[in-house]
């Protein structure tokens, strides 16, 4: 089971970190992604993680503006979202997947949280 949570009101430019908790004692296996689901679109891969965290990838769109990241100790992976814009805004799912280096499709990915919405105004 997936946990996610951090999400809210934010205005262009601020910050928001967006956490996943994984109540497994086999997260250190699993690489995670987020993905993000924008009214009235399809859910959409936004960044990944290798299970040993040495391996991410990014949309062009937040590159160099959001970060992923993990802590195997606690289960838990992040999201951290800096200078964030308007078009940012949507619910972002946190996802994991038995493979140690998953992909950007959604179909690779086995388990997933319950989403927290992101609103960001200009």
């Amino acid at each position: 089971q997936l946990q996610a949570s951090g999400g809210g009101l934010a205005q262009a430019g601020d910050s928001l970190r967006l956490s996943c908790a994984a109540s497994t004692d086999s997260f250190g296996y699993y690489g995670m992604g987020w993905f993000r689901q924008a009214p009235g679109k399809e859910r959409a891969f936004v960044a990944r993680l290798s299970s040993d965290g040495d391996s991410e990838y990014y949309i062009a769109s937040v590159q160099g503006r959001f970060t992923i990241s993990r802590d195997n100790a606690k289960n838990t992976v992040y999201l951290q979202m800096d200078n964030l814009r308007p078009e940012d805004t949507a619910v972002y799912y946190c996802a994991a997947s038995r493979l140690t280096h998953p992909s950007e499709e959604i179909r690779t990915y086995d388990y997933w949280g319950q989403g927290t919405l992101v609103t960001v105004s200009s």
